[in-house]
């Protein structure tokens, strides 16, 4: 039997360039789970992060980590030429696909949040456009 990236639980699941942030995540509630973080250190997301989550963010199946009671939502932000220093929050797949075709280096971040408890967690970051890269 080889072992090769393939071979990874959901290897196959990833975008070309994409990061993913599980690992970081499960330390993360590792440690909050311990009584080293409080809940106040990992359910901080800003007043502007959490207007994003209600109003541009898709939704998940994934159960909050803190609170076990809501599903969290995806916001996503991207970054790149002629958008503002802060990102661009991504309101739809077309506003995403859009952004794909034009020219320039642009950046996804995915975060993902619980309207709730305010838990967020950067999920994934991705180039939005890997073969001009």
């Amino acid at each position: 039997m080889a072992f090769g990236p393939s071979a990874l639980r959901g290897a196959g699941d990833t975008l070309p360039g994409e990061i993913d942030y599980r690992l970081a995540r499960r330390a993360r509630v590792a440690d909050y789970r311990k009584g080293h973080l409080s809940r106040q250190d990992v359910c901080d997301a800003q007043s502007e992060l959490l207007r994003n989550a209600v109003q541009c963010s898709d939704r998940t199946r994934r159960r909050c980590p803190i609170c076990k009671d809501n599903d969290l939502v995806l916001v996503t932000y991207v970054f790149g030429p002629r958008l503002p220093g802060s990102g661009r929050c991504i309101t739809s797949k077309a506003e995403l696909a859009r952004l794909a075709q034009k020219p320039g280096n642009f950046a996804a971040y995915v975060v993902e949040v619980c309207t709730a408890c305010r838990w967020n967690h950067l999920d994934r970051t991705y180039l939005l456009n890997p073969a001009r890269a």
